[in-house]
């Protein structure tokens, strides 16, 4: 019974982490033209709508040719990883893993599962987002697979021009501290990577 009950309240876990991803992301392409930002704390924070085609924290994928290869790659893998890590963290829980590795495990699926519908759905049910035009439901701007993550929290923590080359995928291009633009899904996997690299590293020896 204790193991049907901590299934559950992981499962429970999962849906609402990806609903509140997927109505953040819904709630930003229907209400922001791209490249739209409103200023949450000044200096600090900001929601910056923003779209890409690639991995976590805009990323991109190389691709050669007229079809998108690369991002059809990605979202499959993404599928296969999810299945795998589902399977593993359901069987964690049969076998009463820590509850700290469980959840962990949960948070990674459920941001995995939140860049996965955007590629998967976004492009079929919405109209295209651009620098004139808010997106609309009923809309179709790409095929199955190949829709585009929805990005909004932006960090421009300081200014550095003239930082070393190697720390470049930290910077936008303005020089701005902490330059990627990521969504809650990309927040999900850092954490839950962070914190059992951590807390939870002996269970993995």
């Amino acid at each position: 019974m204790k193991q049907k009950h901590t299934s559950f309240i992981i499962a429970a876990l999962i849906i609402l982490l990806l609903l509140a991803d997927q109505i953040l992301k819904i709630w930003v392409k229907t209400n922001m033209h791209i490249g739209e930002a409103i200023v949450v704390i000044p200096d600090w924070f900001q929601l910056l709508f923003v779209e890409n085609n690639g991995a976590a924290f805009g990323m991109q994928i190389a691709s050669a040719g007229s079809f998108d290869w690369g991002k059809l790659a990605l979202s499959l893998f993404r599928i296969v990883l999810v299945g795998g890590l589902c399977y593993y963290t359901f069987d964690l829980i049969r076998r009463k893993a820590p509850i700290g590795v469980i959840v962990g495990l949960a948070l990674i699926v459920a941001g995995a599962l939140g860049n996965i519908l955007d590629s998967a759905l976004y492009g079929l049910i919405f109209s295209a987002s651009t620098p004139m035009q808010i997106a609309e439901f009923g809309g179709s701007y790409a095929p199955f697979m190949m829709g585009k993550v929805v990005d909004m929290f932006y960090f421009p923590l300081f200014q550095w021009e003239n930082h070393p080359q190697w720390l470049s995928f930290l910077f936008d291009s303005r020089g701005y501290f902490f330059g990627p633009v990521f969504n809650l899904a990309d927040s999900y996997i850092s954490v839950a990577v962070v914190y059992m690299l951590i807390f939870q590293y002996k269970f993995f020896k």
